[in-house]
């Protein structure tokens, strides 16, 4: 049976209203980072009960005008119906508090800090390349960041040291994100990075910083990579793992890798996180997230008959291969 005019008029708005909302989705996250970048989640954590606007605002660093709070309250309401802080009313004020989602925001909270990171998905100079996705769709195998910086995102980074540090800030703090994840991070080891990186790493006592490229790995019990082979295309990636083959012990070595296996139908917790760091990718790299079949072709191909992954509280999941 057809639908009633009634029911196709309804369908037609639901229809526009989720183009709406994709239209605008952009603006929670500026408004995320505005968050991040005037420290409200650090000033919300840091008291022991709800504020006001007024005590926001008075605690934001070199915020001196008389203008703030109609601005700010239109910013705090998004992100409180955006669930990243809460707002109850008391004596016909506003009070604004923390949440979950927040505490992810603080700075300085290295297990549980996402601020960087946000600040480095949203820089100016990350986002300009995903307005070149149709022209990536057109011209096929163009890479978005190249065309609008005229460099990789290697290069740019090794020249632009504002967009170096944020750029290290952000993979650092996620790299110690889910820390408890990685089977070595209590070994001894070597940190084996691209000359620019290691250049600012910090020390860590029992890593010792070697700078590189994946033409040769460091011999190893077990190399250990978080969030590297999806900036590879599939040639390179065969490379970099017949290279850790050749580093590893035949009897008690493995290669972890740390990566997103990708599922197209979407996940329960992340939702289509994944799908959307893969356009992330094909703008910044020309690289791409993996489903479970793309992994074990790779390391097949790579010289590692045998794996297990194994899904862990985030949105990547742990790949062990092995060599027999």
């Amino acid at each position: 049976m057809e639908a009633s005019m009634d029911e196709a008029a309804k369908l037609q708005l639901q229809g526009q209203a989720h183009v709406w909302k994709h239209i605008f989705s952009y603006v929670n996250s500026m408004a995320l980072k505005c968050s991040v970048e005037l420290q409200i989640p650090d000033i919300l954590h840091s008291h022991n009960r709800p504020l006001s606007l007024s005590e926001i605002s008075s605690r934001i660093t070199n915020s001196s005008s008389p203008n703030v709070l109609p601005y700010l309250s239109r910013i705090m309401r998004l992100l409180v119906h955006s669930q990243i802080f809460t707002s109850t009313i008391s004596s016909g004020s506003v009070l604004y508090g923390p949440t979950p989602a927040s505490s992810w925001l603080v700075t300085g909270s290295t297990e549980l800090s996402l601020g960087p990171f946000v600040l480095m998905n949203l820089h100016p100079r990350s986002i300009s390349p995903r307005h070149r996705l149709s022209g990536c769709v057109r011209e096929g195998g163009t890479i978005p960041f190249e065309n609008e910086h005229g460099f990789n995102v290697w290069d740019f980074a090794a020249t632009n040291p504002e967009f170096n540090k944020v750029f290290n800030d952000g993979i650092v703090v996620h790299w110690e994100n889910n820390n408890a994840c990685n089977p070595l991070c209590a070994q001894k080891g070597i940190n084996f990075d691209l000359p620019h990186v290691i250049a600012t790493a910090p020390e860590h006592v029992g890593v010792s910083h070697v700078g590189g490229v994946f033409k040769e790995v460091p011999t190893a019990k077990a190399v250990f990579m978080k969030w590297v082979l999806h900036i590879w295309d599939d040639e390179d990636c065969v490379k970099i793992l017949k290279n850790c083959r050749k580093a590893i012990s035949e009897k008690i070595g493995k290669v972890i890798i740390v990566e997103v296996v990708l599922n197209p139908e979407g996940d329960e917790v992340w939702g289509s996180s994944g799908m959307e760091l893969d356009l992330v990718m094909m703008t910044g790299t020309f690289r791409k997230e993996r489903t479970e079949s793309e992994w074990k072709a790779l390391v097949e191909k790579g010289g590692f008959p045998r794996y297990k992954i194994t899904k862990i509280p985030a949105l990547y999941s742990i790949i062990e291969a092995y060599p027999r």
